[in-house]
Parts: C-alpha cells; structure tokens; sequence
C-alpha cells in the first residue's frame, strides 16, 4: 500500500510561525517529482515541538494540497495513548491515506504495554496505520514478536524499520504473520539492504531534497536492474550521511534553505 518512496516532509517556518503557503509549495514539487506518498509532521516535520493546532493544520493543510494526487500518511504518533488516538482520529477525518504511529518515547514502555497501546489505537480507527519503529529517538524497540502479534489486527500494515539493525526486518518477514505486513526504511542508507531482505521501499528524509534520485534507486531495485539500484545507492550514500551529521531535521532543512 505504501511501498515505493515516502517523503518524511519538513515543517517549513517563517519568523517562528508554519509557512503553510510553502508548505503547499512543497505538496505540488513533490507531485512534480514523482513522489509516492508525503508524511507530514513526522519527526522531520518536527511534530514534537507543534502545537496539537499546529499539528492538525500541517496534516488538513497537505491532505487539501494533495487532492488525491498523491498519497499521504500522517505522523499521528505520541508517548500518550490517548493523544496519539485523537491525532489519528484526526486524520482519519481529514481523509489521510493511513498513519505512521512511532513508538511511544521516553516512557520505554514493556512490550505488552506497547502492544496495548498499537492496538487500542488500530482498533478505534478504520484507516491504515505504519508502526515506526526508531529505538535511538524513543529509548524502547518493538521487539519483532511484538511487531508479528500486531500483525493480527487487519488495519496495522506495515513498519517504518529504523533500528539500523536489518535482521529486525528479517526476523519479522520470516514469521508468517509478520510476512504480510510492508516493511519500509527508516534510514535512507540502509533503504537498499533493506529492500534486499524483503522492504518495500523507504520513508525518506534525503528524498526532501533528491526524490527522483531516491526513487529511481527504488525503481531499479524492483525492475531487477541491481547493478543500478547499487550505482544509485553508492551516489546517495554520501548525501545519505551528510543529512545526519547532525540531529534531524537540522542538515535537511539547511539544505533545503540553500536549495531555496
């Protein structure tokens, strides 16, 4: 449903305020340049730091800018079970395409309570929701038998994989559960080894800036072309690196800022 290249989209400022006009902007290049699927206010669209107005508005502003033309999965995830249900429902009302839900942070909860939280959430809404799965930022991994358990409840589809470990992915695509659910990268290195095991393709930061490159990499992956896929990989990888000599998403929006 989501593989091919997702956008993990910045939050673009204008004297401390969201530049929703720029962030339509954005909607519409990305249109443009042949992007699969835009993620707003995920943790590079800095959704820790927005306001529940703000985060609401980034969403209903991208899904209005998107118009169907493009798909879009909202970053609906919180430390708060009950904050992070209102932000799905949310979306789900505005007309996302499905949810990317990150492990609950700083809490480091257990896996049944992480368990518990995924599930009461995928069970109050109809749409389809991405575990994001990133243990350097929440402090706790979803272990692959919890990410596998998951996988009974029919609207959780798939997993943003960004532990950096790929025998995570592997782990869960050899258990016949977890074998139906699109595991896509986290990290925009390892997109490549990823698809290798079996990943469906990426949510990117560094496709903020280089989509069709990014996506071509992908493409050539899934026509078979490895020899390409490989080439497209090599040319990324120091770009892939430069985008995080700092913490996310300060080197992307430098970037972008230069890019104008």
């Amino acid at each position: 449903m989501f593989e091919g290249v997702s956008v993990a989209l910045v939050t673009p400022f204008t004297d401390d305020e969201v530049d929703y006009a720029k962030l339509e902007e954005l909607v519409a290049w990305h249109i443009d340049q042949g992007t699969d699927c835009l993620v707003p206010c995920g943790t590079t669209g800095e959704s820790p730091t927005l306001s529940h107005g703000e985060h609401d508005k980034v969403v209903d502003t991208v899904i209005k800018a998107a118009a169907g033309r493009i798909k879009v999965m909202a970053g609906t995830g919180s430390n708060s079970t009950s904050e992070a249900l209102r932000l799905t429902r949310h979306a789900a009302d505005s007309g996302a395409d499905g949810a990317l839900l990150v492990v609950p942070y700083y809490n480091k909860p257990t896996q049944e309570g992480l368990y518990r939280h995924f599930k009461t959430i995928a069970e109050a809404v109809d749409i389809p929701i991405v575990l994001y799965n990133i243990p350097g930022r929440a402090g706790v991994a979803l272990a692959p038998e919890t990410i596998c358990r998951l996988a009974a409840i029919k609207n959780i589809v798939g997993v943003k994989e960004a532990t950096g470990q790929i025998d995570y992915a592997s782990a869960v695509l050899a258990d016949p559960a977890g074998a139906r659910l699109e595991i896509l990268s986290g990290d925009d290195s390892l997109t490549l080894p990823l698809m290798s095991v079996g990943g469906k393709g990426i949510i990117s930061v560094v496709a903020n800036i280089v989509p069709r490159d990014v996506k071509a990499m992908v493409k050539a992956y899934n026509d078979s072309d490895t020899a390409l896929a490989a080439k497209l990989h090599r040319k990324l990888f120091p770009l892939c690196r430069a985008m995080f000599i700092e913490t996310n998403p300060i080197p992307i929006k430098a970037a972008m800022k230069k890019l104008g």
